[in-house]
């Protein structure tokens, strides 16, 4: 996708605010509120110097001290109500942007997300969003208060003399303004180059984490550990740039600031001397400069760190407005199952041709047997029937109906899959297979595992069915991840049950049993079976040859 620029970046990440304007405005508020009381605390001891000082003074000492309390303490509150607002909606928006960024990533897979970076998605969904709390709680906030402040401060000071104004105006301007906008534009691109570097690692520990194993049987602990080390590096680099140009963004800050302060304490003395200023005007507009340049401090230090949250705010915009292959259908007629066809059916990934002209009938309560060679498009055949992938119009028919017309929920209610990988997750036995069918009984699991031929290895568990299993699997084998993937196509309980390779990782007599279960199974369901076995298809009532994408 094209690379946004950081306004356009910053406006759509806004418009995220709107369900939660209310609480926006109300921070907006009390961040005004509570910076005024700041201010109005030092300008109220000027008051009181003039009360000491200056005879005629119009205030008494004791009224000035009294609101100089009642500021102080007000301060105290509405910045606690300002955190307060900003961090509430910050949270609620970060995970709203969760819920989006999950239901987007869904919406683009598999077909988007195969062969993408994973330790990239990783850190995008992780790293990432939690950036974004950055820009919400102390990012939208703090420029929309200082700009209400600014120009409260601005017709304070102009109020003595127009002069003063206009200084406050330029003072406000460098500091809020154009140090953040420079200090942007010198460290464009790091951001960026951070986000892909830390995800670029992610992915590498990630990866070398998945392969540990290998790595100490093949003596590369160590290469991989210095690569591991020149890339914590590269990044380190990136990250002392940064700090680098934070460092000198406040330096600089600072040098401004006191040279305003200065700036309008000489001019107010020049009028002064002038006439044109009375020595009140003198001390209470330079008290008002003195202490006013808060919120503007704020803005002058997002210059930097605006760089980080704009690479993380376009990666995850990214996703939310990436098109997905295939639309979810909805609001089409139910269809029940009785039959499936390929007609004609050709398919490329990109320039990739994978079939060509594939037509096999998939009658109700028959098992189909596709066996091929590794690579031939069994698998591509598979998801297209899922509808993992668009499939050209009308090359696809279930039920008598195209696949393009049938409802998503429909047609994942018609369909079981099942993998050569099954992925479990890190959580119990029972709890993996349950996510076929959420409110399925024990018996159901015990019935739909001993079809799978896997319920007398569960039972030899310490816990049984609530044994918990390895974060990604790993505390069980091949064979037994497949035969689990197996059990949940049984027990979603699908009339149509596509298998890829199903017995691959198993050995003789498992697959027999499976086989078997299979066979026992026709007069309920109809079963696509793929494989690259000849022994696997003597269940099989019809088999098609795939070679090269056609099929025999």
């Amino acid at each position: 996708m094209p690379q946004r620029n950081g306004l356009i970046v910053m406006l759509r990440l806004i418009g995220l605010v709107r369900p939660l304007i209310f609480y926006m405005v109300l921070a907006v508020t009390l961040g005004v509120a509570g910076h005024l009381c700041a201010v109005g605390i030092t300008i109220a001891g000027g008051y009181g110097l003039l009360a000491v000082f200056a005879e005629g003074a119009e205030a008494p000492l004791h009224f000035i001290a009294a609101l100089m309390v009642v500021m102080a303490i007000l301060r105290g509150l509405l910045r606690y109500g300002e955190q307060l607002c900003n961090h509430f909606l910050a949270f609620k928006l970060l995970a709203l942007i969760r819920d989006r960024v999950f239901r987007a990533l869904r919406r683009l897979c598999p077909a988007k997300l195969e062969g993408r970076d994973r330790g990239d998605l990783i850190a995008m969904i992780t790293s990432d969003i939690e950036l974004l709390e950055v820009f919400y709680a102390h990012t939208i906030s703090p420029i929309a208060i200082a700009a209400l402040f600014c120009g409260a401060m601005i017709v304070y000071i102009g109020s003595f003399y127009w002069l003063l104004g206009l200084l406050a105006v330029c003072a406000y301007g460098i500091v809020g303004v154009v140090i953040p906008l420079v200090a942007s534009r010198i460290s464009a691109g790091e951001g960026t180059r951070l986000r892909v570097q830390s995800g670029a690692l992610s992915s590498f520990v990630l990866e070398s984490l998945r392969g540990l194993s290998e790595l100490l049987q093949y003596g590369q602990g160590d290469a991989r550990l210095a690569e591991m080390q020149r890339r914590t590096a590269a990044l380190s680099e990136v990250e002392a740039e940064q700090k680098l140009h934070a460092s000198t963004n406040q330096a600089v800050t600072n040098t401004v600031i006191m040279l305003s302060d200065l700036a309008m304490l000489g001019v107010s003395a020049w009028l002064y001397l002038q006439g044109a200023l009375t020595f009140d005007g003198v001390l209470l507009a330079t008290l008002a400069m003195f202490s006013s340049f808060g919120p503007c401090v704020a803005l002058a230090n997002l210059g930097s760190t605006l760089q980080n949250t704009f690479a993380a705010g376009n990666r995850v915009l990214d996703i939310l407005e990436e098109e997905p292959v295939v639309e979810e259908i909805s609001g089409c007629a139910p269809v029940y199952f009785d039959g499936a066809e390929v007609r004609n059916l050709s398919f490329s990934y990109g320039d990739e041709e994978i079939l060509t002209n594939v037509s096999c009938c998939i009658p109700e309560g028959q098992i189909v047997g596709i066996v091929g060679k590794s690579g031939s498009g069994k698998s591509t055949l598979l998801k297209l029937l899922m509808r993992f992938w668009q499939a050209p119009a009308e090359s696809i028919r279930i039920s008598d109906r195209d696949i393009a017309s049938i409802n998503t929920n429909n047609l994942r209610a018609m369909e079981s899959y099942v993998t050569q990988e099954t992925h479990l997750f890190h959580d119990s036995i029972a709890a993996n297979l349950r996510i076929a069918k959420a409110d399925a009984t024990d018996e159901e699991l015990v019935a739909a595992c001993r079809k799978a031929a896997v319920h007398d290895f569960i039972m030899t568990l310490p816990q049984g069915y609530d044994t918990r299993v390895g974060e990604l699997g790993d505390t069980l084998s091949g064979g037994e991840r497949q035969r689990l993937g197996l059990a949940r196509a049984f027990l979603h309980d699908a009339p149509l049950m596509l298998l890829d390779e199903p017995t691959s990782n198993l050995d003789n007599l498992n697959e027999a049993v499976i086989l078997r279960a299979l066979a026992e199974e026709r007069t309920c369901r109809t079963v696509v079976l793929v494989s690259h076995r000849a022994s696997t298809m003597r269940i099989a009532d019809t088999v098609y040859s795939v070679e090269s994408g056609r099929l025999s």
